[in-house]
């Protein structure tokens, strides 16, 4: 695996000899049970994979670099570079400036910016709109653009489905950076539809199967779908794609949902040609992250602790899995515990920040991860934290 140059601040002492020990143990990376850490009065157990991943670690090295290499040019980025807000939060007071925000609306107008600057593409990669945007105004693209490779494929994978007439059914957040461009390069080759969820797909199915009025789809669906798709004529032949951060179970049941659905229609001597298949386009550390927490589960524990951004998508699907066996607190930083007795955390449900008293039992046994654009060393500050809250020596 290569080696990022990234600033060491976001490297951790701690988490990085637990992750080299673990690699040299599993090389082969079978084993998903957590690191258990004892400290008496206080267990941890850490997942065997969480934190920054080859994409988030590409994009803040090529970001860096460019900062470091271009001292007396202006940089932009057209939106944060990864959900983090620390991260995000450090690369403006380098003087950095996002042109968009996360849903898409425009911070700085287009006019502002010229051929002189850099404009630097996020690790979610952008639209093929914006992209001409950047290209009418001379301004260089690829050089400074972090898009993750794991995204490209997805983009290509469509592509491929494309040139062989499928219509693309995306599995993704629809107003989501990566969701939308995904969304905008897979249209570019054939008609794509978005859904977020196993209960859209269930409706989509009972449109092909003739349950649902096109009306009905379009009410559902609209602004959802590209330009110029007829569900009567686009849904003969579909393949699914995900946005990468999504949850792989659910990728997993729609598309055997949407199979199904191909199965009952046309019968299993056609189902080739109208259902491909396309198999799981979700990337490797989505995947692991996510395979991590179900042995991170496994332990009998008080209270679970997941640490990344509010608006990623990745960490909030571990936060969904862990809530489903035991409470769990979602902080962006070791900075929202405030004491041993108080805790400020997000409730991705219902998208607010809520405080809890009375989190810590007097002997505690925590899981503990992380999202793939959380810095091992904001892992390490929770754990320090928690040392102190027990009064245990570090």
């Amino acid at each position: 695996m290569r080696k990022f140059d990234i600033p060491s601040f976001y490297r951790s002492p701690m988490i990085s000899k637990i992750k080299e020990q673990r690699k040299k143990q599993d090389k082969l990376k079978k084993d998903f049970s957590p690191t258990k850490l004892d400290f008496g009065p206080l267990k941890i157990f850490i997942a065997r994979h969480f934190g920054f991943c080859f994409g988030v670690e590409n994009a803040i090295e090529i970001v860096y670099r460019t900062i470091e290499e271009n001292p007396d040019k202006k940089i932009y980025l057209l939106s944060e570079m990864i959900h983090n807000p620390h991260v995000n939060e450090d690369l403006q007071s380098y003087g950095i400036e996002f042109i968009q925000d996360s849903n898409g609306n425009q911070l700085i107008p287009w006019d502002r910016i010229n051929s002189d600057d850099i404009v630097a593409v996020p690790a979610f990669g952008t639209t093929v709109e914006i992209e001409n945007i950047l290209t009418e105004k001379g301004i260089e693209i690829k050089r400074y653009d972090t898009t993750c490779p794991f995204v490209e494929r997805v983009w290509k994978k469509s592509a491929k489905l494309g040139q062989d007439n499928c219509t693309i059914i995306i599995h993704g957040k629809r107003y989501h950076e990566e969701t939308r461009a995904t969304f905008s390069h897979s249209k570019e080759n054939s008609p794509a539809l978005v859904i977020q969820d196993i209960e859209e797909a269930k409706i989509l199915g009972d449109y092909i199967l003739g349950n649902l009025s096109t009306d009905e789809f379009c009410e559902v669906f609209k602004d959802r779908f590209s330009e110029n798709f007829n569900p009567e004529r686009d849904l003969e032949y579909i393949g699914v794609v995900n946005q990468t951060t999504m949850l792989a179970t659910e990728t997993e049941a729609i598309s055997n949902c949407l199979k199904n659905i191909m199965l009952d229609k046309h019968g299993e001597d056609k189902l080739s040609d109208h259902f491909a298949d396309t198999r799981d386009t979700l990337c490797y550390a989505t995947s692991d992250n996510q395979t991590a927490v179900y042995g991170l589960l496994k332990e009998k524990a008080d209270l679970a602790i997941v640490v990344g951004g509010y608006n990623s998508s990745n960490t909030s699907h571990l936060v969904e899995l862990c809530e489903e066996k035991v409470e769990t607190f979602h902080v962006s930083s070791a900075k929202e515990m405030e004491s041993d007795n108080t805790i400020n955390h997000f409730k991705f449900r219902t998208k607010e920040r809520v405080q809890t008293s009375n989190y810590l039992p007097e002997n505690a046994t925590i899981l503990l991860t992380s999202g793939a654009s959380c810095p091992d060393a904001m892992v390490e500050e929770v754990i320090v934290k928690l040392l102190d809250f027990y009064n245990i020596e570090h």
